[in-house]
């Protein structure tokens, strides 16, 4: 059940799309190999109060957090955060290049003690493969 939450200051909308961002983000998290597609969640939400170092209102900054499952080793984590950083740093490389932007990925395991879920996510992503879902 990984999830791929990403944060970005309001003051980007112009320069970058959220939508392009959170497509970049969950096909760079399914290349991973790590992630299972049906259970696999990105968004992105979009923050209109914050203060970034200095407080010129040029800077910005995009935080995604990656929030997995436990049991992957540490190699497995970091490969996981730099294929995301990778596809960040794509993103939003005309934007580094004009103004402040302070960029993060961080890997969380989720601790599966009160962590319940329920979907059909994998079963149907399955059928899809195969052919067209009745209704």
């Amino acid at each position: 059940m990984p999830h791929i939450i990403v944060e970005y200051s309001a003051n980007l909308e112009a320069e970058l799309d959220p939508g392009r961002l959170v497509d970049a983000l969950h096909a760079a998290a399914l290349a991973t190999g790590a992630m299972p597609v049906g259970g696999l969640r990105t968004r992105a939400e979009r923050r209109d109060l914050y203060r970034i170092a200095d407080g010129d209102p040029e800077n910005a900054f995009v935080a995604v957090l990656a929030r997995i499952g436990q049991g992957r080793d540490p190699e497995t984590r970091r490969r996981i955060a730099e294929t995301l950083m990778a596809a960040l740093e794509a993103e939003t490389r005309a934007v580094f290049a004009t103004r402040g932007l302070g960029l993060t990925v961080e890997v969380q395991e989720i601790e599966g003690t009160a962590s319940l879920k329920t979907n059909n996510l994998h079963e149907r992503v399955q059928a899809r493969a195969r052919g067209p879902i009745p209704s």
